[in-house]
């Protein structure tokens, strides 16, 4: 279910998951590129700091110039999701959208809140932060946050209305994406997913209890029936159903 975080993706054709969605997989933190009503393209969360060579690499491949890259969106504020959008910004001039709780954390005004860990989570962290420092993984650059999310925004220019989702818990700020008319839902760290189509409430949060209730809120969406998750193995179909069955309540305790 965790990710390792031993070497970096090869650089390969990203996969498709969904009309004009595609899964960009990295050891730890998935990025996820969107192709926009406008020719360009948006990428949800940004891998660690070192990635974007691979992202503008798969942007090319998808047959756009590296500037076609317009949006970025960040699903919140670790160092696995917005590690490389000072990089892409300084390539693209991409726009960044967060959530308005982690935008500080984002642009580097406020220290970013320390997650609350379960005996179980504890172990784990540290092998996370091991296997990234033996990988190499340069420091964090600390990026301008364009766009402020809330709650009910949808974004502009992509395939279909995208519902900004506010779902705290994992940290202040954390957001979701919704595209109903596709069944796609992008989770942030809110939850994983396993090879065997299982869902689970992902590891280190501020607040749990916050993030159940969050987790919960986004398994009574309707129509959901693909989960583009940053950690694990995404579910392209079945969602709902594995949604239903899931027990984040009880969740790396």
């Amino acid at each position: 279910m965790t990710d390792s975080a031993s070497a970096g993706p090869a650089r390969t054709a990203p996969d498709p998951i969904a009309p004009d969605v595609w899964h960009l997989p990295f050891p730890v933190g998935h990025v996820y590129l969107v192709r926009l009503s406008d020719g360009g393209y948006a990428a949800v969360d940004t891998g660690v700091p070192g990635s974007a060579p691979v992202i503008l690499d798969a942007v090319t491949r998808l047959g756009g110039r590296p500037d076609a890259l317009r949006q970025i969106v960040l699903t919140h504020s670790h160092i696995d999701h917005m590690g490389s959008a000072a990089d892409l910004v300084a390539a693209t001039g991409a726009r960044v959208l967060a959530g308005a709780a982690d935008a500080p954390h984002i642009r580097g005004t406020a220290p970013e809140p320390p997650p609350v860990l379960t005996p179980t989570e504890k172990p784990l962290l540290e092998q996370v932060l091991t296997g990234m420092a033996e990988a190499g993984t340069p420091p964090l650059k600390q990026v301008r946050v364009d766009v402020e999310l809330h709650d009910g925004d949808v974004l502009d220019a992509w395939p279909g209305p995208a519902h900004v989702l506010h779902v705290p818990g994992h940290t202040p700020g954390s957001t979701a994406l919704h595209l109903p008319a596709a069944g796609v839902l992008f989770t942030g760290d809110l939850i994983g997913a396993g090879t065997d189509g299982r869902v689970v409430l992902g590891p280190f949060n501020v607040d749990r209890a916050e993030a159940v209730a969050s987790f919960r809120r986004l398994a009574a969406l309707p129509g959901v029936d693909t989960l583009c998750v940053p950690h694990g193995t995404p579910v392209r179909t079945g969602a709902a159903r594995a949604l239903a069955a899931a027990t984040p309540e009880t969740d790396w305790l």
